[in-house]
């Protein structure tokens, strides 16, 4: 999990400060489920041994998911840091792209339940107003992120989602 600080919290919304990180990502084109479900598939492979040397890396969570308009999306995964430290093997598919993110303050909320496109938009749309009321200005996103199996019952589920701030 991407490490982070809680810099303020109102009820299921939290303001957060990540620091810098190293992701895999990968930018697909179709709807919102479609385009997360071809970029984990993508993503896994990778971490699963589908990278020059056939290195392996352990699964992370949340598996991120931004829109991009026209229709793409990006699906990106947190390197986690030991694998970083020892030096990440190359994907051996070039779509995937290696990248550090920047460090970001963030304003966040958790919600569980299956992730809906009009039930994550509706979110999104309310924890951007809610930053914006209260004088943070949304320079970025929404990310959605996602913590669980799919075969975790939907009560059981954590998503959030996320705008960058400053």
């Amino acid at each position: 999990m991407p490490p982070y600080a809680v810099q303020g919290v109102e009820g299921a919304r939290e303001v957060r400060d990540y620091r810098p990180r190293v992701v895999a990502e990968v930018t697909v084109r179709g709807d919102r489920r479609a385009a997360v479900n071809t970029g984990f598939g993508l993503l896994a492979g990778y971490i699963f041994g589908g990278s020059d040397g056939g290195g392996k890396i352990a699964m992370t969570v949340p598996v991120e998911q931004q829109n991009q308009g026209h229709g793409l999306w990006v699906v990106r995964f947190t390197m986690p840091a030991a694998a970083v430290a020892a030096g990440l093997p190359t994907p051996r598919d070039g779509r995937i792209v290696l990248r550090e993110a920047p460090a970001a303050r963030m304003v966040v909320e958790g919600f569980s339940g299956m992730p809906e496109g009009e039930d994550m938009a509706a979110r999104a749309a309310g924890l951007k107003a809610w930053a914006e009321g209260r004088g943070l200005q949304v320079v970025g996103g929404p990310v959605y992120a996602f913590y669980d199996a799919p075969w975790t019952p939907a009560a059981a589920r954590l998503n959030e989602v996320a705008w960058e701030v400053r």
